[in-house]
């Protein structure tokens, strides 16, 4: 009874598909155990193997450098790179004829060089200098067919170590032609960057279908504008096109949408029609509509925030609050301007009851990065007042926090009370070298509370 490896026992496609898996992990696996993976692949004795199998394997052994040399040769099996290069010349013969590439002409490098120098003169894009005579385009060659012809006259060149698969279907071969641009060029230098898409208005549109609809959700946010009919209802369907937009797009949106200027009646009833949607919107999505709805609204109040915005805020704040953490409440605590209107309803979103207990960890990890001042404090305290429940490690970044700011902050109050939530609310986390740290930041207070510190210091010790 002869024995067949497990490995060739699996059906083909989980064959190669673990094939795959092992091409991703091979640098955090021991190469005594991926070496008789690799010989059983290519020692299948079937009639028929395998080929992409085989296939893979090649690349791994090139990928672990083990064994006799591959370098220059392809994964593909002798039969199917006859077959493509049939295909090569199959194509050859078609309307659009394959060339072999030509060595370049130095006289022609030199005018392209001075046509280059004279200003105002358009340099001929890449399909302009591929062009023949005759008006006909260059077709891209085929490497597989320059290895051909290197083979039939006898040249040796060095060739890269790995050559892509795609590279042999597409026929995507590197011109012979210096500073000459590529036809397939790398994103990176081809597409503008996002801040060079927001610099340019014109490379940044809306897909039609939402464009469309922009007349659409323009009235309907002025006719809930200034009342609340439709709080309960579906959200409109024009809405589900926001899953279509990339952050950007939603940026573009939020501007034509003019959401800035929403009265907060009509501020709550885009909230609710957002909370309702299905599926949730992607976090760099709900990222830059927090900030297109709340920051500028929120940075600008000279008074308590009404009841309206409050209750957009914290709910919306309770689905995204990943979101509000980052466009919301690092840029306000941080903002120049912060003032108490601004702290009163941050210290609001921080008493929400609905926000749950991984969603306080965040936040007080969102705090805890920000540089502290008096605001920071009051936020801070009405967060800490929850009893959130943080792991170690958070809870010593907060105490070394403490301990840091306490010669600067002699005469806050605000710190006064936040030391004060701290060890009365969070004593049985405070160990001795903290109670130590608690002792020395004490002493720098000037307050009216220093007595009730102390007064916590010594219950502490107990």
């Amino acid at each position: 009874m002869n024995l067949k490896p497990l490995l060739l026992r699996l059906p083909p496609l989980c064959q190669r598909n673990l094939m795959s898996l092992l091409m991703a992990v091979w640098p955090s696996l021991p190469e005594s155990s991926l070496l008789p993976v690799l010989q059983i692949a290519h020692q299948d004795p079937s009639p028929d193997p395998d080929l992409w199998l085989r296939a893979l394997g090649e690349l791994l052994r090139k990928d672990l450098g083990v064994g006799a040399s591959t370098e220059g040769a392809s994964p593909l099996s002798a039969r199917c790179q006859r077959q493509l290069q049939g295909l090569c010349r199959q194509l050859g013969q078609g309307g659009r004829k394959l060339r072999w590439p030509h060595a370049p002409d130095p006289k022609k490098e030199e005018e392209k060089d001075k046509d280059s120098q004279w200003p105002g003169k358009r340099r001929k894009g890449p399909e302009e200098e591929s062009a023949s005579p005759d008006g006909e385009r260059a077709p891209k060659r085929f490497r597989c067919l320059e290895k051909e012809e290197e083979k039939e006259a006898g040249h040796q060149e060095a060739r890269p170590e790995h050559e892509s698969l795609e590279s042999l279907a597409d026929g995507g071969g590197a011109s012979p032609i210096k500073k000459q641009p590529a036809m397939g060029a790398e994103p990176s230098e081809a597409a503008p960057s996002l801040e060079d898409a927001k610099g340019l208005p014109e490379s940044l549109e809306l897909p039609k279908a939402i464009q469309d609809q922009v007349p659409r959700m323009q009235q309907l946010l002025r006719t809930f504008g200034e009342g609340l009919e439709g709080l309960e209802g579906a959200p409109p369907v024009e809405l589900q096109l926001l899953h279509e937009c990339s952050p950007s797009q939603v940026d573009l949106l939020c501007a034509q949408l003019q959401l800035p200027q929403l009265s907060d009646a009509g501020l709550l009833q885009l909230c609710t029609w957002l909370l309702a949607l299905s599926p949730d919107l992607s976090l760099s999505n709900a990222t830059v509509l927090t900030r297109s709805l709340f920051l500028g609204r929120i940075l600008s109040l000279t008074s308590s925030a009404s009841r309206l915005l409050t209750t957009a805020l914290t709910a919306f704040c309770t689905k995204y609050t990943y979101a509000v953490c980052r466009a919301l409440l690092g840029p306000v605590l941080q903002a120049p301007r912060t003032g108490p209107a601004q702290t009163e309803l941050l210290c609001c979103l921080m008493k929400d009851k609905a926000l749950e207990p991984d969603m306080q960890v965040l936040m007080l990890g969102q705090i805890l990065e920000l540089p502290w001042k008096e605001e920071s404090f009051l936020v801070l305290q009405s967060l800490l007042e929850r009893q959130v429940e943080m792991p170690p490690e958070k809870f010593n970044v907060l105490m070394e926090k403490l301990y840091k700011e306490g010669p600067a902050a002699t005469m806050s109050m605000a710190y006064a009370k936040l030391m004060l939530t701290v060890m009365t609310k969070y004593q049985a986390n405070i160990t001795e070298i903290q109670r130590l740290g608690l002792a020395a930041a004490i002493e720098f207070n000037t307050t009216f509370l220093r007595k009730s510190l102390q007064a916590a210091l010594r219950h502490l010790a107990l």
